[in-house]
């Protein structure tokens, strides 16, 4: 049976899958209940594969015609007005079809191959029109997902730091969320693209977004900082050094918002296996005791915020239970 298995061929893609199905269905043995194929039922086979095949060639068309509209000259200033407006409406309709297909992920890694990723890094990232910036953002985003073909190869065109620059810059807030999703598919469990962000002053542009005054980019620069301290405990220091924490508790003395679930157990991360983490929230001109026991106070009873209440009395028993500070604010 060994000797079998190992010299029969399997097949290495669906048609080849279908075809082992038909030629088993007509040859095998089986239970006396169990007919053999009929040559109706196989060519009905045969015409459903190729029905399936010309699918997915259809969809690598359809990719095409979208760069096509994507790669052609754009309509400049000197036309109709309306003219400009049907051209841009293209374009994004384009986009929004590419990322509804590149959501199979032989798809997206078509498109790499055809030019796509490039074309949205050199002419799209950094576009006049705001729509088709944060379309190419998504886009790559939409791309770079689970997928570390696609990511290196997005890392090699620095794809990068103009995603970080819009995170960071641009004037338009969609703009500013998509950048930053697509950034998060590049550096979330991508060695090679942590390295690059810590390379671009990443963190701090995490830091500017939840400082900003979009609710969208606080939330998702909180959610990617406590993912990347939770996933990488060895930045910690490097953060700290940064004077996150003192960043961080700034934020949370602004009024209240959702997101400072995800600021408080970022706090919680830089304070556990962190020594010098814990010496900077422990620090009493921070003030950092008391805003966390008004804050459980606020909490108390509200279900929809259980696990900030937790992330909160976890930092607080992390700092505070049973240390006592000398009159020069140092331990003991």
């Amino acid at each position: 049976m060994t000797e079998e298995r190992q010299n029969r061929r399997y097949p290495q893609n669906l048609q080849g899958v279908l075809q082992l199905a038909i030629d088993a269905g007509s040859g095998a043995e089986g239970p006396p209940s169990v007919e053999p194929i009929t040559e109706e039922r196989s060519a009905w086979l045969r015409e459903a594969l190729a029905d399936v095949c010309k699918g997915q060639m259809d969809e690598v068309e359809q990719m095409k015609q979208c760069l096509a509209v994507l790669n052609k000259e754009e309509v400049n200033g000197e036309g109709d007005g309306d003219d400009e407006d049907e051209d841009e409406d293209e374009r994004e309709v384009a986009f929004e079809l590419l990322s509804d297909l590149c959501e199979n992920l032989d798809n997206a890694r078509d498109l790499m191959v055809l030019g796509g990723l490039d074309v949205c890094v050199s002419k799209y990232l950094c576009h006049a029109q705001s729509r088709l910036r944060w379309s190419a953002a998504q886009l790559i985003a939409t791309c770079a997902q689970n997928m570390p073909q696609v990511q290196d190869h997005l890392l090699k065109i620095k794809a990068l730091p103009q995603l970080l620059h819009l995170t960071d810059s641009d004037p338009h807030p969609t703009v500013r969320v998509k950048a930053l999703y697509a950034v998060s598919c590049l550096v979330r469990e991508q060695d090679a693209g942590l390295e690059a962000f810590l390379s671009h002053d990443g963190f701090s542009v995490l830091m500017r977004g939840m400082q900003s005054e979009h609710d969208k980019l606080q939330t998702k620069s909180a959610f990617l900082l406590l993912n990347l301290l939770t996933s990488h405990p060895e930045q910690k220091d490097t953060v700290v050094s940064m004077g996150m924490v003192q960043q961080l508790v700034s934020v949370l003395r602004a009024p209240h918002s959702t997101f400072h679930e995800h600021v408080l157990g970022a706090l919680c991360c830089l304070v556990e296996d962190c020594v010098k983490g814990l010496g900077e929230c422990r620090d009493p001109s921070l003030g950092l005791e008391e805003l966390l026991r008004l804050r459980a106070g606020e909490l108390q009873g509200k279900e929809e915020s259980q696990e900030e209440l937790e992330f909160c009395e976890r930092l607080r028993t992390a700092c505070f239970c049973g240390h006592q500070p000398d009159d020069h604010g140092m331990d003991r």
